[in-house]
């Protein structure tokens, strides 16, 4: 029997319509959500390497789209001839400049030891990182300054493209599963892990939807 309905179904991309059956079949809250969204429209940024990805996660957190946005914008006008401007070029800017950016002085601290970690290979590049485990990647990742598990999460799901990654300490997805369920309040990181395992292998579009929960 189809969960969700047939239109819906027809219209989804390949990669994720598994996903979506599966997550569909728990139970009614997760169908009549899911039947609710519709097809799963994540969009990773394969392209971007692991190093740009940290640099971008940093820009943005704790800020409004629109300011991480623009943070990033002037970031990039200091390297016209560049994508992105490359971990020595991070190294080679001036305090003062990368400030004139809009980045805090531990941001500035945390970007900068992101490029020289990068350099050092402590970050892996693009060819590397694929083949390293979710948790490998995550344990090596968070020794540097400023970058926890949930920056490198992020890393996972846009970059790299993993499917069953649950940013258990993200509070969309917390908030997103209270509503989804009717709680009071929302789970604790732990509980989200163990809730979450149910959802495996496909957490990742499981964070997803959860990131779409309308308030009640």
């Amino acid at each position: 029997m189809n969960l969700i309905r047939k239109d819906k179904l027809t219209s989804m991309p390949d990669p994720y319509l598994p996903a979506t059956e599966f997550l569909a079949s728990i139970d009614d809250d997760w169908r009549r959500h899911i039947a609710a969204i519709g097809p799963c429209l994540h969009q990773p940024h394969a392209a971007r390497d692991p190093y740009e990805s940290l640099v971008r996660a940093i820009a943005y957190q704790q800020l409004h789209a629109k300011a991480g946005d623009a943070i990033v914008g002037r970031l990039l006008a200091l390297f016209p001839s560049a994508t992105f401007p490359r971990p020595e070029q991070i190294i080679a800017t001036a305090f003062e400049q990368m400030r004139s950016c809009g980045f805090s002085t531990s941001k500035i601290a945390t970007i900068q030891g992101i490029a020289q970690a990068a350099l050092d290979g402590v970050v892996p590049d693009y060819a590397t990182a694929p083949a390293m485990e979710d948790e490998a990647l995550i344990e090596r990742l968070i020794t540097l300054r400023g970058v926890g598990r949930w920056t490198v999460e992020m890393l996972l799901i846009y970059s790299l493209e993993r499917p069953d990654i649950l940013p258990a300490d993200d509070f969309g997805v917390r908030e997103g599963y209270r509503r989804l369920k009717g709680l009071e309040v929302q789970p604790s990181r732990k509980q989200m892990t163990e809730i979450g395992l149910a959802w495996s292998p496909f957490r990742t579009v499981a964070s997803w939807y959860l990131w779409r929960v309308p308030g009640r």
